[in-house]
């Protein structure tokens, strides 16, 4: 059975030089910098591997500090902020040549009974029933598109129009799609929750573009990730179909923010997200 090609990548592993830094190998992207969701999991994961098996992580918050190089190594250097009786928080700096690309914290707990209620999902087709993003790329004649859709290893079914050629005339402020890896991650709760970070950077903006009558083909238009936040609340398999709810509540300042949610097939709400982007075009300067 064909493994994720996300799992070298997700798996960071220890420096040998230094205590408590890890590296991984960088995923090739369709523009000349890192995916900001593939450093996200590989904080989230770096982070974890200093942490007891018996604590999971469930909330993650970054800043993203400069475009990545994706031909030079990122160095994941955990500070041990503080081990509690349920609670464990790392701070997690990624650099490149001794410069921050991004800043974390995450935070682990040990499992606990409490309070249980969350928001319901909303009603939406089945994944089997809408077309997969990978056939609408593979049908451009760009070898950009296939490096978007198949190089990301991740299917993403939408249910409003996808938005890589043309904008949403309906200018909704809000979409629902479907993901999962398209091949099997193995290995433990750590891997796939740091899977999740990864997938939800895909995403997450659309609804901004898709607001204001905008395509990621648009000319002029150019999106980046300030800050991302994460919280995890139940245990998910990022191989397995997850719906990813994402709604945009504001955008000023050539900034836009989105508020996402993941639930799994029984519609169980695994995940919340925030992410604040730069969103610039050509009308706005």
């Amino acid at each position: 059975m064909t493994t994720s090609p996300l799992l070298p990548v997700l798996d960071v592993q220890p420096a040998d030089d230094a205590l408590d830094v890890f590296t991984g190998p960088n995923l090739p992207h369709w523009r000349a910098r890192l995916f900001g969701g593939q450093v996200l999991g590989q904080v989230a994961v770096a982070a974890g591997r200093t942490v007891g098996a018996d604590r999971r992580l469930h909330s993650l918050h970054a800043y993203f500090l400069r475009p990545g190089a994706p031909d030079v190594a990122v160095a994941f250097a955990v500070e041990r902020l503080r081990d509690g009786r349920s609670f464990s928080a790392r701070r997690v700096q990624a650099t490149q040549n001794g410069v921050p690309i991004l800043s974390g914290i995450t935070s682990f707990q040990t499992a606990s009974e409490g309070l249980e209620h969350f928001e319901p999902a909303p009603d939406v087709p089945e994944p089997e029933d809408l077309r997969s993003d990978y056939e609408i790329l593979d049908a451009v004649d760009d070898p950009r598109a296939r490096q978007i859709g198949r190089g990301r290893h991740v299917e993403i079914r939408h249910v409003e129009p996808a938005l890589y050629g043309s904008a949403d005339p309906q200018r909704r402020a809000h979409q629902s799609v479907w993901f999962r890896l398209d091949a099997p991650l193995p290995g433990d709760d750590l891997l796939h929750r740091g899977a999740l970070a990864y997938a939800s950077d895909l995403s997450v903006l659309e609804p901004v573009l898709r607001r204001h009558g905008l395509a990621w083909s648009s000319p002029g238009t150019s999106v980046a990730s300030l800050d991302h936040a994460m919280w995890w609340h139940r245990p998910a398999r990022a191989d397995e179909w997850l719906l990813y709810v994402v709604e945009s509540p504001n955008a000023s300042g050539a900034r836009g923010l989105s508020t996402g949610r993941m639930y799994d097939r029984e519609r169980r709400l695994v995940a919340t997200v925030a992410q604040e982007g730069m969103v610039r075009v050509p009308s706005a300067g």
